[in-house]
């Protein structure tokens, strides 16, 4: 009776081993599989002003009849984010746009771009909670970008030069709009892109 207790207690001991020994091997594979598999930034269409360009400087005038400027030097950075009402990608990252610009405040102003109806595009400001923010209708501002596809964010900083921009579907796109100025880079794809050549 001892020796099987024994017996079960050592391939109990084996199997918890055996247990352990698969779960580093996994988290190592995990592990070189983020490396591989890196994360992605907004992606950056080759067209419009290209990062450390002036951006482009319109007097235009927000849905609430307040002038506004997309170019030269402001207060805070400018995160202007290209939208449609009828757009659903749109409609999931006003909240997080939202939240990102409170959380940002001390550096970033938040925008809100677009072209079309006037009265279509009040509606949907008020029924999404956007009055805190410019909103402006201009065709010309999207064809000064050369917008193409939606949701697009464009970064400008301070000095009113466009510091990261590109087609963005999730926070963490957002962000690497944020984190691309931080860098220094175009782009997050530019940042690795050096990393891999060990630049």
């Amino acid at each position: 009776m001892t020796e099987a207790l024994v017996v079960s207690n050592i391939v109990l001991w084996v199997a918890v081993l055996a247990l352990l020994g698969t779960v580093f091997a996994l988290a190592r594979q995990i592990g070189v599989l983020y490396e591989r598999i890196a994360p992605m930034g907004a992606l950056m269409l080759d067209s419009g002003p290209k990062v450390g360009e002036a951006a482009p400087a319109l007097d235009l005038v927000t849905l609430d009849g307040r002038p506004f400027q997309t170019g030269g030097a402001r207060p805070k950075s400018l995160l202007l984010f290209f939208l449609s009402p009828t757009c659903p990608v749109c409609k999931k990252l006003l909240p997080i746009l939202q939240r990102v610009a409170v959380d940002e405040e001390r550096w970033l102003e938040l925008a809100f771009a677009s072209d079309g109806d006037p009265e279509e595009h009040t509606a949907f400001r008020a029924r999404v909670g956007l009055q805190g923010h410019p909103y402006v209708l201009s065709a010309d501002l999207g064809m000064a970008y050369r917008i193409g596809k939606l949701p697009y964010a464009v970064l400008v900083d301070e000095s009113g030069r466009v510091r990261a921009k590109g087609l963005v579907n999730s926070r963490e796109q957002i962000e690497s709009l944020f984190t691309a100025r931080d860098l220094g880079v175009a782009s997050v794809q530019e940042y690795l892109g050096m990393e891999a050549r060990g630049a």
